[in-house]
């Protein structure tokens, strides 16, 4: 697990969970690139110990993973912290990406992303999540 600690100058802090560390690391380049602190995990069972530890503001999770599918995740994550949004991202293994994306956001899934993609969708679908949030810590 890697960490960039967030600041009063970071924007979010984002959990990555990929078992692909190509990916993984990809993301989260491309997040700490627009200003956002990342945590990361290599599967849904070392994730759920990253959030449990780091509470972070949104999760990006992949689906097709060993050790704790991204679909069991996602309903564990929306189970015990309901307000924290979840994009889960697929390239679909021995299934078309849309199926598994259809099902995380049936189960919980704020957004979903098929893989491969480029880092501007990557941070419009960050930014669209985590606009509400924003919005209800200037107001309150």
């Amino acid at each position: 697990m890697v960490e960039s600690v967030a600041s009063e100058d970071t924007k979010a802090l984002i959990c990555v969970i990929d078992d692909d560390d190509a990916v993984r690391q990809t993301i989260c380049r491309i997040l700490t690139g627009a200003g956002h602190a990342v945590v990361e995990a290599r599967d849904g069972r070392m994730g759920l110990k990253v959030i449990e530890h780091a509470h972070p503001t949104m999760i990006i999770t992949d689906i097709v993973m060993p050790n704790r599918e991204g679909i069991e995740t996602i309903m564990e994550v929306k189970q015990r912290f309901p307000n924290i949004p979840i994009l889960a991202i697929s390239g679909g293994g021995r299934m078309e990406p849309n199926g598994f994306l259809d099902l995380a956001g049936k189960l919980g899934a704020d957004d979903c992303l098929a893989k491969p993609f480029r880092p501007p969708e990557l941070l419009r679908k960050v930014s669209a999540l985590l606009l509400p949030l924003e919005e209800a810590r200037r107001i309150a």
